[in-house]
């Protein structure tokens, strides 16, 4: 989520309905909303609620039987429709590439139709594949068949970005790729968010992909009505209703975890570590010295084995979390792999800290009056889990 935003609305949605041929109530019913500028704002609710019939609206993919929209504070309602496509980045679940067209022919779409010439366009191109963590010199000339899902959603992404848009719209962008993969695109796409600070809407069905990827929920019911339009944290903490609290379920505390993010947490620094380069007679001293069951190796700054303290051999560090991970990926990596800690990095895969299981207790059960810890108490002993 991004943390440099402003409450000037990019989007402003007036009365905004859609009515079909055929139907008497409405797709999307006299909807008024404004999307600040910088920010993500997520569409999520159930089949059929009208989330991605507003989206299309937007840029006008479908046609709006009432209502306005303004675009950075230009009513765009009715202006050319192509003209307006082409100012508006545009992702979708399956991408959407053309599969005679090589990556770099993709993702030049846009700009090659707004006249830039070729040498501007090989720039843009090569950038963007850099900013999705694509190597160009490797991915520009290959065809979307020889591309992994992943892979494709990143050039989708490339391609919705190639003409620095001000507004991105993403339309379940993520919804056909494996759990892992997806963490991984939502990652990226806050990383690159960051950088960036694109206005972007952003329609999903799934809450903990809304309560992620939001600085703010819009939550709809059926008829194309939003129900409740706040903050991540405001909704799990205050749903506006019975039919807000029946989406977002149960475990509202631990998706508030989802809300922060590992680098702008704070993490513990006096874990014991020692180069990996150290003799043997090195690491069997601070081994002895240390009051933890492992002592972490570093490789340069890099953490790459936990030695134990009973002696033996070395367990590698699986999943280290980064600064794009939340504290609930942090709980689940725990949970995952039956330790409680997890080594932090930095964007470079640096050893920054580690953090805990009672400190995510602590964090699950902060009273939001009192604004501290309500557990009874917490363990000072050993850690017993191995940490991953």
């Amino acid at each position: 989520m991004s943390d440099q935003t402003t409450d000037r609305p990019m989007i402003r949605l007036v009365e905004l309905t859609k009515t079909y041929p055929g139907r008497t109530a409405p797709a999307v019913d006299a909807l008024s909303l404004d999307v600040p500028e910088g920010e993500i704002v997520v569409f999520v609710g159930p089949s059929g609620c009208g989330k991605t019939t507003t989206m299309k609206l937007i840029n006008r993919l479908i046609e709006p039987t009432s209502g306005r929209i303004l675009l950075d504070g230009e009513d765009v309602t009715h202006v050319d429709p192509d003209r307006l496509r082409r100012g508006i980045g545009y992702a979708i679940q399956q991408t959407g590439l053309f599969p005679h067209r090589t990556v770099a022919e993709n993702i030049a779409t846009v700009p090659k139709l707004l006249g830039w010439d070729r040498t501007r366009v090989a720039e843009r191109v090569d950038a963007l594949l850099h900013m999705v963590g694509l190597a160009p010199e490797e991915y520009r000339d290959l065809h979307p068949r020889q591309l992994s899902g992943g892979q494709q959603q990143r050039v989708g992404v490339a391609r919705a970005l190639a003409a620095d848009p001000p507004v991105l719209l993403m339309d379940e962008p993520f919804g056909a790729i494996d759990p892992l993969t997806r963490e991984t695109l939502q990652n990226e796409l806050l990383r690159i968010q960051r950088e960036i600070r694109k206005t972007i809407v952003f329609v999903t069905h799934d809450i903990d992909e809304a309560v992620k990827m939001g600085d703010r929920i819009a939550i709809f019911a059926e008829g194309g009505r939003v129900v409740q339009y706040d903050t991540p944290e405001r909704i799990l903490s205050e749903p506006a209703d019975d039919f807000v609290s029946d989406f977002i379920g149960a475990g509202a505390s631990v998706r508030r975890l989802s809300l922060t993010r590992i680098g702008d947490a704070t993490v513990a620094e006096d874990w014991p570590t020692l180069p990996f380069s150290a003799d043997a007679s090195e690491r069997a001293a601070a081994v002895a010295a240390g009051d933890h069951d492992f002592l972490l190796l570093l490789d340069d700054g890099l953490p790459v084995e936990w030695l134990p303290s009973s002696g033996g051999g070395g367990l590698p560090v699986l999943a280290p979390v980064g600064p794009d991970h939340t504290l609930y990926d942090a709980l689940d990596t725990m949970l995952s792999n039956n330790s409680d800690v997890v080594v932090v990095t930095d964007a470079q895969g640096r050893y920054r800290g580690t953090l805990d299981l009672p400190t995510i207790q602590d964090l699950i059960h902060v009273d939001d009056a009192a604004g501290v810890p309500t557990r009874v108490s917490r363990s000072t002993s050993r850690r017993s889990g191995e940490p991953r």
